[in-house]
């Protein structure tokens, strides 16, 4: 669909309205979230997300509709991959539970703005050199195997995040003691970050680098500017509540890589099939909305049950290491 400038701006303006709610709403006070308080907001974040993809079919966008429900989806399950990384930001720097909320907020807005940029980049370039397909359907496969080998060795120490996260802390003059909600205060007269802005940086700059692989693929699903955005910022509007959500189910989730990275390479196969058929004669099939749609849903929906079923065995088998893990995991994080 050809969103107009008008379009776009009613868009804009009634995703900043429904932000500018759910922050006086739910996070303006600091405080700790419940379940109820999440799962409450995690299903107005999805019936929006649904509302506004069944409101372009009545529109008439149909196509557009199902690109924007396969992109939501891909965006919702790789975010899911984001909360593991968020989980050991949390626990680095023992972010106050009561505090975690306005971090996640502050931060996960940060990150759309960023991905505002690269979306904006990455349209431009598919429009201007078709060439780009085979480059982004090249990355996603690369990704794929890297997310496979990630699993197989379960590494959590080195991860990149972390790495760039201490390149922050090294080049920001910064203290170690938290100061309520406030990021930056004066302290012998010098200014110093607080934990609390250091922390919202790096959820933005994590985010950013997981945008790296997620950008790409909703470009392989559709080429749409307006679609990649909206699809984009409904699934992460909705990734702060989620976080309260199922934080405490992210480890029986065995299999999520696995999942993604068939994801990924279904996706980044479409993009070079696509590539061929824009920049070449050859007759190559070309994988429709429909059974994108069809694939991410069935892969989810296969990846959660061998999960459970995984989680049970393993529980099954040693009931004491499932209650223990967890306690020493965080432990040994915050230590």
């Amino acid at each position: 669909m050809d969103a107009s400038m008008t379009m776009w701006v009613i868009t804009v303006a009634t995703l900043l309205i429904l932000i500018a709610a759910d922050f006086f709403i739910g996070g303006r006070k600091p405080h700790e979230v419940s379940m109820k308080e999440a799962g409450t907001w995690s299903i107005v974040w999805l019936a929006l997300a649904v509302l506004f993809g069944t409101g372009l079919a009545v529109l008439g966008h149909g196509q557009a509709s199902g690109e924007f429900f396969a992109g939501y989806i891909t965006e919702k399950s790789l975010s899911v991959d984001n909360l593991f990384v968020f989980v050991l930001i949390m626990a680095k720097f023992s972010v106050p539970t009561i505090h975690q909320q306005r971090v996640l907020m502050i931060g996960v807005l940060l990150a759309l703005a960023l991905r505002a940029v690269f979306i904006a980049l990455g349209a431009a370039a598919i429009n201007q050199f078709a060439w780009v397909f085979y480059v982004f359907g090249a990355f996603l496969i690369y990704t794929a195997w890297k997310f496979i080998q990630e699993a197989r060795t379960d590494e959590d120490d080195d991860w990149e995040e972390g790495r760039l996260l201490k390149a922050v802390q090294r080049r920001v003059p910064s203290t170690s003691e938290w100061h309520g909600t406030r990021m930056i205060i004066r302290e012998n007269g010098k200014k110093l970050a607080t934990p609390m802005l250091i922390v919202m940086v790096a959820i933005g700059l994590t985010d950013l680098l997981f945008a790296v692989d997620s950008i790409p693929a909703i470009f392989g699903l559709t080429q749409d500017p307006y679609i990649v955005f909206t699809a984009n910022a409904f699934a992460l509007m909705g990734l702060r509540q989620l976080y309260f959500l199922i934080v405490g189910l992210l480890k029986k989730l065995v299999h999520l890589s696995y999942g993604l990275s068939a994801i990924l390479g279904f996706i980044g196969v479409k993009l070079v099939l696509h590539g061929v058929h824009e920049t070449t004669s050859l007759h190559v099939p070309e994988i429709s909305t429909p059974v994108s749609l069809a694939v991410i849903g069935g892969v989810l929906a296969i990846t959660t049950v061998t999960s459970v079923m995984a989680s049970r065995k393993a529980a099954t088998k040693n009931p004491s290491t499932a209650d223990q893990q967890e306690p020493a995991r965080n432990a040994d994080t915050q230590g």
